[in-house]
C-alpha cells in the first residue's frame, strides 16, 4: 500500500511493508525518518523554512514549515516510544527549480531551517541529496533504510 504526503503533511506508519511518498519535490525538502529498528518510518514535506513569517498558517498547517513540522514529526515518533536517539534521518529536495537566479533561495532556507531543527534534536542527516535544479519524487518503506529518489529523466536513486 502507498500513502501519500502532500505539501505540509507528515505521516508516520507502523505497517510494514507500507510506502510513504511524496511528489515534485523543488525548493521543498521532503524529511524521512526511520527508527534503527526499522519498524517504523514517517516523512514530512516542508515548504518554508520558519513559522514566524506567518502564524496563522502555522496555526493551521504546522508541517509547512520547518520549524513547527519537524517537532510534530518527531512527537508522532515519540507517541511509539521513540526517542531521537533511536532515529535515522534523510533529507530530499531544496532545489532552485522555480527560482533559477536564486533570488528568494528557497530551497536553500529550507534546507539551512530543516538543518538547524535536526541538528536541536541531536539528528545528523546519515544521507541526503540537496540542491540544484531539478524536481525530486522521494518514498520510504516501512522495515527498510533506503529512500527511493526519481526525477524526470534521470535514473532513480537510493539514498
Amino acid at each position: 500500500m502507498t500513502e501519500y504526503v502532500g505539501i505540509g503533511e507528515f505521516l508516520v506508519s507502523g505497517q510494514p511493508g507500507t510506502i510513504i511518498k511524496t511528489m515534485a519535490l523543488g525548493p521543498c525538502i521532503g524529511v524521512m525518518v526511520f527508527s534503527k529498528d526499522f519498524k517504523i518510518a514517517g516523512m514530512l514535506h516542508v515548504q518554508l523554512p520558519l513559522s514566524s513569517v506567518n502564524l496563522d498558517l502555522a496555526a493551521r498547517r504546522p508541517g509547512v514549515f520547518a520549524d513547527t513540522g519537524i517537532p510534530l514529526l518527531l512527537e508522532e515518533f515519540a507517541r511509539f516510544g521513540y526517542r531521537p536517539a533511536d532515529l535515522t534521518v534523510k533529507i530530499v529536495g531544496g532545489s532552485q527549480v522555480m527560482d533559477p537566479s536564486g533570488t528568494f533561495n528557497i530551497g536553500k532556507r529550507n534546507y539551512l531551517a530543516v538543518k538547524k531543527v535536526l541538528w536541536a534534536y541531536k539528528l545528523f542527516p546519515a544521507s541526503e541529496e540537496i540542491g540544484g535544479s531539478i524536481s525530486r519524487t522521494v518514498s520510504i518503506e516501512v522495515g527498510n533504510s533506503e529512500v527511493l529518489v526519481t526525477t524526470p529523466g534521470l535514473d532513480p536513486r537510493r539514498i
